[in-house]
């Protein structure tokens, strides 16, 4: 059966998820969890000691209390994703797991490229030490978001997404509120960016977010 196309409609809407690795013990880091925004091609990664199912649980959660909650989450079928306790997660917040297919670049080649690339980049950071993989990940991150020219861009047909004023909807209970535009787009963000215009904890009430 042919895989269908995978609609990106907006920035964070639909995220890659790939481990990489395992590397040589660096700080009791042996993994690296990879995670790429399929519209903006913007990479969080973090360090980790595993690469089981109760890593990735973790890390998704607090990529959700800082991106909002999109639409979809694209993994291969490891079983570190493939699980029970990962479904959970999906179920709770409301997020679409695709799996991946090789050689099917629409749903494995980018987090794929991201790999490839960050690895190549992080072995030229590190040089001989190879222990000190873990202290030069951010750097790594860095070099890559600058040489892939991946950083995020709020102009053009984004910008209107992030002008306001909005109607906070509804506020969920994992810190992420449902916001309305007067044009009827809807989309959700972290409650921690909405404190710098109302001073404390959102209400649902509106909010003038542009300058």
């Amino acid at each position: 059966m042919p895989q269908n196309a995978i609609q990106v409609c907006e920035i964070f809407d639909v995220w890659g998820i790939d481990f990489i690795g395992p590397f040589p013990n660096s700080k009791g880091n042996k993994y690296i969890l990879v995670n790429v925004d399929y519209h903006s091609k913007w990479v969080k990664a973090k360090a980790l000691p595993t690469n089981d199912a109760r890593v990735v649980v973790k890390f998704l959660k607090s990529l959700f209390s800082w991106f909002g909650i999109p639409k979809a989450i694209i993994s291969d079928r490891g079983t570190h994703f493939y699980n029970d306790q990962f479904a959970k997660v999906m179920s709770k917040y409301g997020v679409t797991h695709r799996l991946s297919i090789a050689y099917h670049p629409q749903t494995s080649g980018q987090v794929e490229v991201t790999n490839q690339g960050l690895k190549r980049i992080l072995e030229r950071t590190v040089g001989e030490n190879r222990a000190s993989w873990t202290d030069k990940l951010d750097d790594a991150l860095w070099a890559f978001r600058t040489a892939f020219k991946t950083p995020i861009d709020f102009s053009g047909k984004l910008k209107t997404r992030w002008s306001g004023p909005f109607t906070i909807n509804e506020v969920y209970p994992y810190g992420t509120a449902k916001l309305a535009h007067a044009d009827g787009l809807n989309f959700k963000v972290n409650c921690h960016r909405l404190k710098h215009y109302y001073g404390g904890d959102a209400p649902p009430m509106d909010l003038p977010l542009s300058d």
